[in-house]
């Protein structure tokens, strides 16, 4: 008899813990963005400084727990014909997963229009914590989604290796 009791708690407690871990990755620890992003910057292809394109309805998400949670989606009447001459464009770009919830920001499908050329990626701002770019993808039919990325200072920082000179001082050095 008292082996079943304790076997009854130990599978309520995984059951409780498994519940509440499920619950904080995906709804606990994000948090509506949308009135802190106040505008869409890409960064420009002369300046080398992130300067604002048009954009409308932006919808966003992010979570203090990671710089790389982070997600936003958006429209613009800009043509990317003219975004690829004025921007730094991006060759290879993979969107980050967002929560299910946030139905705006479909990472597989963003994929898709990538890959099938009917969307391109730009730098939108480096470093905007140490170590991760900001990363915008603009279809041809103007939606736009953002997404933030580990450079290669990021990956070198968060995989122990040495980081160097040529990466910016961060926070806790």
């Amino acid at each position: 008899m008292n082996g079943k009791i304790v076997g009854t708690v130990i599978m309520v407690s995984a059951l409780v813990a498994g519940a509440a871990l499920y619950y904080l990755q995906v709804y606990g620890f994000y948090e509506e963005a949308s009135a802190d992003v106040q505008e869409v910057r890409l960064m420009s292809l002369t300046a080398q400084e992130p300067v604002a394109i048009l954009a409308e309805g932006i919808e966003a998400i992010d979570a203090e727990s990671s710089p790389i949670r982070f997600r936003a989606c958006f429209r613009t009447s800009s043509s990317l014909a003219m975004l690829t001459e004025t921007f730094v464009g991006l060759d290879r770009a993979v969107p980050r997963n967002a929560p299910e919830w946030f139905d705006c920001f479909d990472a597989s499908a963003i994929a898709a229009e990538l890959q099938a050329g009917t969307a391109l990626a730009f730098l939108g701002e480096k470093n905007v914590a140490f170590g991760v770019d900001r990363i915008v993808a603009i279809t041809d039919d103007g939606r736009g989604y953002i997404w933030h990325e580990l450079n290669d200072c990021g990956e070198k920082a968060y995989d122990g290796t040495v980081v160097g000179e040529e990466c910016p001082k961060s926070d806790a050095n």
